[in-house]
């Protein structure tokens, strides 16, 4: 099921991205980014449609999906 961000709310947004950012094996190159530079490329990466949010009820989890 896709989630439009939108109609989150910012702290739960926020905990999506965070958990999001923080799952092991998560690459993000060869530049280190700090917890809150992830999340901020994360959230620019929502607003431009690149990714968007999706929930699996079977294991109620949300993750990201490239939609570009």
């Amino acid at each position: 099921m896709d989630i439009p961000y939108q109609q989150l709310s910012a702290a739960t947004l926020e905990a999506i991205l965070e958990e999001y950012a923080t799952r092991e094996g998560t690459d993000y190159g060869d530049v280190t980014y700090t917890l809150a530079q992830k999340v901020h490329i994360l959230r620019q990466q929502l607003v431009r449609g690149d990714v968007g949010i999706t929930f699996d009820a079977a294991t109620e989890t949300c993750s990201l999906m490239r939609l570009r």
